[in-house]
């Protein structure tokens, strides 16, 4: 897959001792990459990467990168504008023309991540290099060489769909990260000098691309900051960081401070980061990083890298490379043993190759490749799009579920709770003024306003608004942070002319207080001058409803006189918008989703414990998830995890199921610490641009269809609807895949070796061979044809209750366990067919030892799904589904008739007595007693059997 280039992002310097690097627009600001290992060794270390599981990545550190970056904007921020000038090497005038291109020429293109995407070739050979496509192929050319041309083709079948699709998923999420970029795409206003006597400033337009450190950019509503940048002067200026912080709160940004140097990162008034946009005021400011040098392009570096192999592929691959030792093993000891006693070469090799066709298990993709279909298929029924197959079994794995409040736990809209006076109280009063404001706001209607609507019709109030008139508007914008409008009201005499004028105000508590000098006391009709103690009882009310977790925002009135609104052509509204009457108080509240506590009752009933991390407030925090069932015993919130080292960050994030205020890298540091410390399976459920980090990393990543492009990119499952029971049910196909697939895996190893050590045991008691290669891959096939309905198999309700994951120490002991079992009932038939039928050696004793021995070996492989596949009585306690249970009946029938068929004269059987059934069904009724027996031993030490 693609890799993203991320270098380091500046160099080091002693001559500014204050920060990690100096003059970086003077020398290289990219660290040259690390050369290479010996021509001849490095292929050697390649492959082994290749073979062996990367280094887990630390969840609790930053990277040097993102340490670097945060170094040189916290030193710019507690730094005065003349020494930051010093720094880039700029000055007050700009960068002339030409050290500007000279610079974009060192510093390369301002985009904020470095694309390098291999040939095809790499990605065809990455997406073909896997244990058992090599084997199928092989075993597809052997095959053919046996004249079993149909098995061959259809071995290469699956190969070639495995291939396409490995290759198609990793080409698209190589191209995916490009989409952040968009981010950036704007022309942007620059300050150069020119002239070479008498430098004149001149304002150019150029695009984000050309932008380089040391220029002065100048900016206005709507616009995007094309990088990291130092402001040099501000005008009520309001930003959005909503691309970094996913929050749609903006924060306010002023050139005229000196940051704190425990100030977090993200709250730095004085500095504005590439891909932040300008909501309101505006400025200039000093362009101190661009490119893949920039925050932004920092925290995103482990966008789109290959996500290591999971716990099951490692294992499955482990489980290949034993397969292919095993029959490297056996298949040279039963040729050498065939060809002393027959002394034929060319039928001794063909049998050994029978014999490693017939150890591998090569419905396994198929099996899987079915799992994963039929999973995403019924996913699909429930509003679920699976881009990626392998997250159904990673979800079925999944323990850890972590999820953003807004939109999943909540409704994501506001909801009217109250209407308070500067006591406390309830005031019908204050309710009519808020009322007022937003039935005459036409400017634009927030969902605030809505809410109020919402509340005043539903709740019967009858404020009469045809007795109002609306003179003017003062609109809300990001600065004031209030809304006002004008208002005539009708006399009380009846007539249509409108007497008394008001101006009702609401908007942010502190912005609505500021223009109040009094406030009124509702309940006795009493306005008194709003004192210091009035300020302070209101901020500490508003500071209790907001820990409850509510919104607050302010009301207040004016009476205005008819002189003030018709003497000027104009209205001030500075002048006007003073001397108010604060009324009270209306609080709002985002509910949590009727459907989310029941989800999160039925995940936890399966073993998927929920973490919420989220940017909002931790009181909010707080109180959605006491709503939902959520514990609040351990909470964090971001600033705080900055605070912790590294053991101490991981012990916390393993106890916490809140953490609020997040920045995006620490949702990838929660995430990845869960995964690496504290050994879990993790799915994340986000849909911002700050959720991709943590979408990328996480096992499973989902996002909803309304989600951002780059969130939907790198998610493995969208949610076309914002429900946790759609999770619930893809816990369960996810475990019901993963299920089926350990049942095949289990039963198909045990059996195919069981098969072949007998295989070696008959090769060396008996002087022929126990099958000809035509009956023994007539038998795997006849067998490997009947697992195919294992995809449409059931599993126990205990089973699905609890996450499965993979063990590393699981699958030796279960076939250490069950092996011995299936080869001593082919030892006991061996025993029973010498001693009982003394077949002779001639040829018809010989034909008759294969139809005998041939019928034993796949009844037994076919029945023996039966016996793993559940932890209870096969056949008395728990019946297989209909799918497989024909599928034993059919395969069972087809194999104990061709012996008495014109096919089996052809490849050399014969009729059987009945006796040799009679024998069969004893053989078959002690191997499920002696298999019970072991699995409840089994069960009894390990607690626990698939």
């Amino acid at each position: 897959m693609g890799r993203l280039k991320f270098p380091t992002i500046f160099s080091t310097s002693n001559q500014l001792p204050k920060l990690p690097f100096a003059n970086p627009n003077k020398k290289n600001l990219v660290n040259k990459p690390e050369t290479q290992e010996n021509g001849l060794a490095n292929p050697v270390f390649r492959l082994l990467r290749l073979l062996m599981p990367g280094n887990k990545i630390d969840g609790g550190s930053r990277t040097e990168a993102e340490e670097k970056v945060c170094s040189w904007l916290y030193a710019l921020a507690q730094s005065e504008k003349d020494i930051v000038f010093e720094y880039v090497q700029s000055t007050e005038r700009g960068l002339s023309f030409a050290e500007a291109e000279k610079r974009l020429r060192e510093s390369g293109p301002n985009v904020p991540l470095d694309y390098s995407f291999p040939r095809w070739w790499h990605l065809l050979w990455s997406a073909f290099f896997h244990p058992f496509n090599i084997i199928l192929i092989v075993l597809s050319a052997i095959s053919y060489f046996t004249s079993d041309s149909p098995n061959g083709c259809i071995m290469l079948v699956l190969v070639f769909i495995s291939v396409s699709l490995r290759f198609y998923q990793e080409y698209s999420s190589s191209k995916a990260a490009k989409k952040l970029s968009e981010f950036v795409r704007c022309p942007v206003k620059v300050q150069r000098c020119a002239g070479r006597v008498i430098q004149t400033e001149l304002i150019v337009q150029v695009d984000q691309r050309d932008v380089v450190p040391g220029d002065i950019v100048i900016f206005e509503p709507g616009n995007l900051f094309p990088g990291d940048v130092r402001l040099i002067s501000s005008k009520h200026l309001v930003v959005s960081q909503a691309s970094l912080t996913g929050e749609s709160w903006t924060t306010e940004k002023t050139a005229d401070i000196k940051e704190d140097p425990s100030t977090p990162l993200l709250d730095l008034k004085n500095i504005c980061f590439m891909g932040t946009n300008v909501i309101s005021g505006s400025g200039t400011g000093l362009v101190v990083s661009t490119g893949s040098k920039t925050y932004m392009s920092t925290i995103f570096s482990t966008i789109g890298k290959k996500k290591q192999p999971d716990d099951f592929e490692i294992g499955i691959r482990r489980i290949s490379y034993v397969l292919v030792a095993v029959m490297l093993v056996v298949v040279t000891i039963i040729v050498v043993t065939a060809y002393c006693s027959a002394q034929n070469l060319s039928e001794s090799v063909l049998f050994g190759i029978s014999v490693a066709s017939a150890l591998t298990p090569q419905m396994l993709p198929l099996i899987v490749n079915s799992s994963l279909a039929k999973g995403a298929l019924a996913m699909a029924r429930d509003r679920c799009i699976v881009k990626s197959s392998t997250a159904i079994r990673d979800m079925g794995s999944m323990d850890i579920l972590c999820i953003d409040k807004t939109g999943t736990l909540t409704m994501n809209r506001a909801i009217m709770v109250n209407h308070l006076d500067i006591w406390g109280l309830p005031k019908e009063k204050v309710l009519r003024f808020a009322f007022l404001n937003s039935y005459f706001n036409t400017d634009q209607k927030y969902p605030l306003d809505d809410a109020i609507l919402a509340h005043v019709y539903t709740n019967g109030y009858r404020f009469q608004p045809s007795k109002w008139r609306k003179i003017d508007e003062i609109p809300f914008d990001f600065i004031r942070r209030r809304v006002c409008v004008i208002l005539e009201v009708v006399g009380e005499d009846g007539n249509q002319h409108f007497q008394d004028q008001f101006m009702v105000t609401k908007g942010a508590l502190e912005e609505v207080m500021r223009v109040c000098s009094f406030v009124e006391h509702v309940d006795k009709g009493v306005i008194t001058t709003f004192s210091p103690e009035d300020y302070r009882r209101i901020l500490s009310m508003s500071e209790e409803i907001s820990n409850e977790g509510l919104r607050v925002i302010g009301v207040a009135t004016k009476r205005l006189t008819t002189k003030e609104t018709t003497n000027q052509s104009r209205l001030n509204y500075e002048t006007l918008e003073s001397d108010m009457v604060f009324l009270g108080l209306i609080t709002f509240y985002d509910p949590p989703k009727d459907s989310a506590k029941q989800a999160l009752w039925r995940l936890a009933e399966k073993g998927v414990k929920a973490k919420v991390l989220t940017g909002d407030s931790l009181s909010l925090a707080i109180k959605v998830c006491k709503e939902v069932g959520i514990r609040t015993t351990h909470v964090v919130t971001g600033p705080e995890l900055e605070l912790l080292n590294q053991d101490a960050f991981h012990e916390t994030v393993k106890k916490a199921t809140v953490l609020a205020r997040l920045t995006p890298t620490q949702k990838l540091r929660v995430v990845q610490s869960l995964q690496t410390v504290g050994g879990h399976i993790v799915g994340f459920l986000g849909d911002g641009v700050n959720d991709s980090l943590a979408l990328d990393a996480a096992n499973v990543g989902i996002s909803v269809d309304s989600g951002a492009s780059v969130a939907k990119d790198f998610s493995d499952i969208i949610l076309l609807e914002k429900d946790l029971n759609v999770l619930v049910a893809g816990v369960e196909h996810g475990r019901l895949t993963f299920g089926n697939t350990m049942k095949y895996i289990k039963m198909s190893v045990i059996a195919n070796l069981g098969s072949i050590i007998s295989l070696l045991i008959a090769s060396l008691v008996l002087s022929n061979e126990p099958l000809t290669p035509k009956q023994l891959l007539t038998q795997n096939f006849l067998y490997s044809v009947g697992q195919i309905a294992i995809p449409w198999d059931k599993m126990e309700e205990d089973y699905v209750k609890i996450p499965p994951k993979w063990s590393e120490k699981g699958l030796p002991m279960f076939i250490l366990w069950n092996g011995p079992v299936c080869t001593l009932c082919d030892v006991i038939t061996l025993v029973f067919i010498w001693f009982y039928y003394k077949p002779a050696s001639t040829t018809e004793g010989i034909k008759f030892f294969h139809s005998a021995w041939f019928i034993e070996g796949l009844l037994m492989q076919t029945l023996i799904i039966h016996l793993i596949r559940t932890e209870k009585i096969p056949f008395v306690q728990e019946f297989a589904s209909w799918p497989v249970i024909c599928s034993t009946i059919l395969i069972s029938a087809v194999g104990i008739a061709i012996p008495f068929t014109p096919i089996g004269a052809v490849m050399g059987f014969v009729s059987l007595p009945l006796s040799y059934f009679g024998f069969l069904v004893v053989l078959f009724l002690g191997y499920f007693f002696v298999g019970q027996i072991v699995k409840s031993i089994y069960i009894f030490l390990y607690k626990r059997w698939l």
